[in-house]
């Protein structure tokens, strides 16, 4: 590792009483210097800071020796050596560590002269800092590093306002990633391949992005902070312009990293130690928010799609039928037809429309400048109409992240499959599945990850591994007369089969398709869906012991009351390569909330010829 090593020797041996007083102050071993040092404790009982890239440390050993390393960053500074990326001393490059040392060992500045840090002086009179607000960008099915969501701050202004709030800095942690990485990004994303920096942009760009582009419903919450922490906080932040991180996708990842800069505003707080194996970003804000008195407010920000939707669904179905016309021909807005309906609705008719084809401009590059000028056309005609637009709050999809239940789930239950019964336990690392409770994930999304089932037969007094899901992702996004959009799914895993003369023969699986859903409200909610898919399934139970092909399914989601949730789906696949032959399978799950970390599932499930199965379960989220 290539270190930033500072010689410095002041003439009237000042540094070596600084040491010696740190030494007996045991200042290396203050839990706020291996905070800001990102020193965890490691197997052999000696710490390893978390931090990867080659500037950080000034002793050559500073990674996992904290005495070295405090010992070092004092003789650095006496010194006028520019460091780092930004070419800075080492007080202003690393200003946090500055700042504690003077506090802990009372610096005389008479004898280690204070560096101005201007350009550290001229960043946070332009930031203006009174509070810090934690972002969350709800999950993102496209982007794989999205799927759980993303956490970020905001740093806001004292003289801020909710209209101007948009203009403030953020700060964000992510991957470098290099384009077309293919099947080798997820490779590295779990391996921690890639290096993860800290950046700082406007606030309005990343709500472009997350709102706009992606269409991410936001929640923003506003964490009560004094102002000698926020100080501390962005201290540190500052020197983060210096760090980077081997970015692991399942823990050391863009929630985990914001964590030790809220340890360092309050050393109390021990957020970091609640993650062992992975850290998701709906937990931190779980965890945030059961701090007593840290998290204030929380304010949603909708997709811009969303806010379309919930305004299309306050339109007659006479009004919906006008607004389709006017999206592909905005003239028809001078028509009398048009100007004799009531001034309001025409209002909310035009802001829809405007809002919707300002969105396909950004979104659609093709198209962009057509939907530009039907926009300008809408916009002139809004500009005619003296009523302010309608500005009931528009509820977005996703409710907040920390009401719903706990990321890992575990299941007791009993049943019967074909003419036995058996008792099964089950585990789940992450993450939610389309029966569990939805409260706080979005509707129609499902992301299994390490899933399985120890299984024990009764009659043939055996126990094994029933299933094991690797990945089970599915998408339903419903499709409407504004959006088309599609459906997916993936699944790689194994499964227990009954097959040919074979009664607990284990098979790999892999699955995938694409199709539509359509939503409607019948009764409180439903989601129609189908899709076209593939399949492909090794076992010794195969003739070939393989077999390959393709069908379809169709489902139904219903919710019928606020804690009773339905679903049916029924499967045909025909197999032509490998052993040949067909599938047809269909199941229906049921599921009560009892609360919101506990539910109740019953299902049943039809396989090939007479494997039936009937299963009762009941879960614990954790």
């Amino acid at each position: 590792m290539t270190t930033s090593v500072v010689h410095a020797g002041p003439p009237d041996g000042y540094l070596s009483e600084l040491v010696a007083r740190a030494r007996e102050a045991k200042l290396a071993d203050a839990r706020e210097w291996h905070l800001l040092l990102h020193y965890r404790q490691n197997f052999l009982g000696g710490y390893t800071s978390e931090q990867d890239g080659p500037v950080f440390f000034l002793a050559p050993d500073g990674k996992t020796n904290p005495q070295a390393e405090l010992e070092a960053t004092l003789a650095g500074f006496f010194s006028d050596a520019l460091i780092g990326e930004a070419k800075q001393p080492v007080q202003c490059a690393f200003i946090a560590r500055y700042h504690w040392l003077k506090e802990k060992l009372a610096f005389d500045d008479r004898r280690l002269i204070p560096q101005p840090c201007e350009r550290f002086r001229n960043w946070m009179e332009a930031l203006n800092p009174q509070s810090i607000t934690v972002i969350f960008p709800s999950a993102f099915m496209n982007n794989p590093m999205s799927m759980f969501g993303h956490t970020f701050f905001r740093m806001d202004r004292r003289d801020q306002t909710p209209q101007t709030r948009i203009l403030a800095y953020t700060v964000n942690f992510s991957a470098t990633v290099p384009e077309n990485e293919g099947i080798m990004f997820a490779v590295k994303g779990i391996a921690g391949g890639y290096q993860g920096m800290f950046s700082s942009l406007p606030y309005y760009l990343k709500v472009k992005e997350y709102r706009d582009i992606e269409n991410r419903d936001i929640w923003e919450y506003r964490l009560n902070l004094t102002d000698s922490q926020v100080r501390r906080m962005l201290l540190h932040v500052w020197e983060m312009g210096n760090a980077s991180f081997d970015y692991f996708f399942f823990k050391e990842n863009c929630s985990y990293q914001l964590l030790p800069l809220l340890e360092v505003a309050n050393p109390d707080w021990r957020f970091t130690d609640q993650f062992t194996f992975w850290t998701i970003p709906g937990d931190t804000v779980r965890l945030l928010s059961a701090q007593f008195g840290l998290v204030g407010d929380a304010v949603p920000r909708p997709a811009r799609t969303t806010q379309i939707r919930r305004r299309y669904e306050r339109l007659s179905s006479d009004e919906r039928g006008v607004l389709r016309r006017i999206l592909q021909q905005p003239a028809l807005v001078r028509e009398p037809a048009f100007q004799q309906r009531p001034v309001e609705r025409r209002a909310l008719l035009l802001d829809i429309a405007s809002d919707y084809l300002r969105y396909q401009s950004i979104t659609n590059e093709k198209q962009a400048e057509t939907y530009k000028a039907r926009d300008r056309e809408v916009l002139v005609a809004r500009s005619e109409l003296k009523v302010k637009s309608d500005d009931t709050p528009i509820e977005p999809f996703v409710t907040r992240p920390e009401l719903g239940h706990r990321t890992s789930r575990i299941g007791t239950g009993a049943g019967y499959r074909q003419d036995e019964w058996f008792e099964e336990v089950s585990l789940r690392a992450s993450y939610h599945d389309l029966l569990d409770p939805e409260p706080g994930h979005a509707p129609g999304y499902q992301i299994e990850l390490l899933s399985g089932a120890l299984r024990h037969y009764e009659k043939a007094e055996q126990t094994r591994l029933e299933r094991f899901t690797l990945a089970n992702v599915l998408s339903l996004t419903p499709a409407d007369a504004l959006f088309l959009s599609p459906s997916w799914k993936v699944n790689v895993g194994m499964q227990t089969l009954r097959h040919n003369d074979c009664r607990y023969c284990t098979a790999g699986v892999a699955n995938g398709g694409a199709g539509l859903t359509f939503e409607t409200h019948l009764l409180k909610r439903e989601y129609f869906f189908g899709f076209g898919e593939v399949e492909a399934s090794y076992s010794h139970a195969f003739d070939e012991k393989h077999r390959a092909g393709g069908g379809g399914t169709v489902g139904l989601l219903a919710d019928l009351t606020d804690r009773w949730r339905l679903l049916a789906t029924t499967t045909y696949l025909t197999y032509p390569l490998g052993e040949h032959g067909d599938d047809f399978r269909w199941s229906v799950g049921q599921r009560y909330t009892l609360a919101k970390d506990a539910a109740l599932r019953f299902e049943f499930n039809h396989r090939e010829r007479r494997d039936n199965e009937a299963l009762f379960t009941i879960h614990a989220y954790f």
